[in-house]
């Protein structure tokens, strides 16, 4: 049998958990329990991996893309589970009762088994028990959702919440953060086993906050489910992940669902495009809306909140929050670009929305408070931004800054909306200064946005050398001849005249970028930000953008920035 060197799961130390019986019920599951004596069951955790199985789990045994997890069940037993919850075919495959020679735990059957896991992992680590300082009702949620500007705006979160006196989680894309601990992440949304047991884990350490990034993939799929956070903000909606949603109408609708009563108390929604609009008319929870920008093909969009005044301030931004009743909020971000402005100012306002609402006394929703109440609140969070900066915290492999002359930055921008907004935001103002721009698409992913992409990134970088991103199992060849299609088209059309090279080594396209460099120029490599390994054929092979930026440039000896971070971690 291979050995699992996989990290002990993360656990919550002290909860009474459930008994078996009481879950059944919850669940509307059939219960056959195979044991002689049938005594009372206590679970004490949930899992539907079978390789992160502690004892006293309840396994759960879902339907996959390849296999069935019933076929795991052995597994999940051998290592100490003591009961499975699955659905009729899973029943099927562990034979009638669950009588499988040596399988003789209990099993839970259930129509749809994804369906009710959240609830079942809620109640197993105590989101339905009883209220104390350590539990999860004194935990604030701030959740996150839209296509760009998730990590970023949950690090802005973060960083803002600390500013404020909170001791503070964050579950992403690049980390998870229960206080102190680190743990590594593998989805933009764990699984719903996982996220109520991280959240019973921050409950336990104490912690008074915490900021989770809210996928289509994670609605979908169910991974919130039986989570209520105390606000949502909805970011943007671009195309992206169309191979699970078949189009923008059903991307929309499955991120619609973070903004109903079955997940949210409140919500906050950018407002700067018709996507964002029709996200704050389809909220059914109390909803406060923000705009960013000039709205477009709005002529009275009456957003409640107003980014105003923006102002470059090196290569961040200085702007001011204006409100109802002559409210403002007076920040700054680090970070380049307008859409950081975006993030920082969806931050402040998913946590000025929060403490408004504590403040009026009704503690959810967004009840005005008194205007001396009011005055208070805005008070406390400008000291907090003027005292700690927080939209200035560095977000590994979004708008990271790995090299001074030339600007080199890596970024996560992989779909055609961030493209277009990160070369915009990197678009140096020195005559005769060049963007060049190293990206890919990802294989086994929506094609149809290859050739915009390509098209994108040649009308706005000077130099395109275009290179494989994770490949996965398709052919990155073919990838790579879909996006130089729309950019060849493009410098066509255009009479762009750009230089479009292509590479079938990414570390060689950044080197490339690297030599043809000036010190005047800016290096953009964008679509993989902070991920470390490359997936071909089903092999991850070690890769950092951010590492081969830095080591093409310092083998040049062009500047370092004195800021970056590399850290490299184990996420796919």
């Amino acid at each position: 049998m291979p050995v699992n060197n996989s990290p002990a799961p993360l656990r919550p130390h002290h909860h009474a958990g459930v008994e078996l019986a009481e879950l059944a019920a919850l669940v509307g599951a059939t219960l056959s329990d195979p044991r002689s004596d049938a005594k009372p069951l206590q679970l004490h955790g949930v899992t539907l991996d079978s390789r992160a199985v502690c004892p006293g789990d309840l396994y759960v045994a879902l339907p996959g893309a390849r296999a069935h997890g019933a076929q795991f069940a052995a597994q999940a037993v051998a290592a100490g589970a003591v009961a499975v919850l699955t659905d009729d075919a899973g029943t099927k495959l562990l034979g009638a009762g669950g009588s499988e020679p040596g399988l003789s735990v209990p099993v839970l059957t259930v129509a749809d088994a994804r369906a009710v896991t959240g609830a079942a992992a809620a109640r197993v680590y105590g989101a339905s028990g009883p209220s104390d300082s350590n539990s999860l009702d004194a935990l604030e949620l701030f959740a996150v959702t839209g296509t760009n500007g998730k990590t970023t705006t949950t690090y802005f979160l973060n960083a803002l919440l600390q500013a404020l006196g909170n001791t503070t989680g964050l579950i992403g894309t690049i980390e998870i953060l229960a206080g102190s601990e680190a743990i590594p992440s593998k989805l933009t949304t764990p699984e719903s086993t996982d996220i109520h047991a991280l959240l019973a884990v921050m409950a336990e350490k104490g912690l008074s906050a915490a900021s989770m990034e809210v996928s289509s993939h994670a609605l979908a799929f169910g991974r919130v489910d039986a989570v209520t956070f105390n606000v949502a903000g909805f970011t943007n909606l671009t195309q992206d992940h169309l191979d699970l949603h078949g189009g923008m109408e059903g991307y929309f609708q499955t991120k619609a669902a973070l903004f109903t009563p079955e997940h949210a108390k409140a919500a906050v929604v950018t407002i700067d495009d018709v996507w964002g609009r029709r996200m704050a008319a389809a909220c059914t929870v109390p909803v406060v809306t923000l705009s960013t920008r000039r709205i477009e093909g709005a002529d009275d969009p009456n957003p409640m909140w107003q980014v105003r005044d923006v102002r470059r301030e090196g290569i961040g931004s200085r702007f001011t929050l204006a409100g109802p009743d002559g409210a403002t909020l007076e920040a700054r971000t680090g970070l380049p670009g307008d859409f950081n402005v975006a993030n920082a100012a969806l931050a402040l306002l998913m946590v000025t929305t929060r403490l408004l609402a504590l403040a009026s006394g009704a503690g959810t929703g967004v009840v005005p408070a008194t205007a001396n109440a009011a005055q208070q609140v805005l008070a406390r969070i400008q000291t907090a931004l003027d005292d700690h900066d927080p939209f200035t915290v560095e977000v590994p492999g979004r708008m990271q800054i790995i090299g001074t002359a030339p600007v080199a930055v890596v970024d996560f921008a992989h779909n055609p909306d961030a493209l277009e907004r990160a070369l915009d935001a990197v678009r140096p103002n020195a005559p005769g200064a060049r963007v060049i721009a190293v990206f890919g698409a990802t294989g086994e992913r929506d094609a149809t946005k290859r050739p915009i992409m390509g098209a994108v990134v040649a009308r706005g970088a000077d130099v395109v050398l275009i290179t494989d991103d994770d490949p996965h199992n398709e052919d990155p060849a073919a990838i790579r001849a879909e996006v130089l299609a729309g950019a060849h088209e493009a410098n066509r059309s255009g009479d762009l005249g750009r230089v479009v090279e292509e590479f079938d080594s990414r570390a060689q396209a950044i080197a490339r970028a690297v030599e043809l460099a000036t010190p005047q120029d800016v290096i953009l490599v964008a679509g993989r930000g902070h991920e470390v390994y490359q997936e071909v054929k089903g092999v991850n092979i070690s890769l950092d953008d951010r590492v081969e930026l830095r080591t093409a440039l310092a083998s040049r000896g062009f500047p370092l920035s004195d800021t970056s971070k590399i850290e490299s971690s184990t996420d796919d």
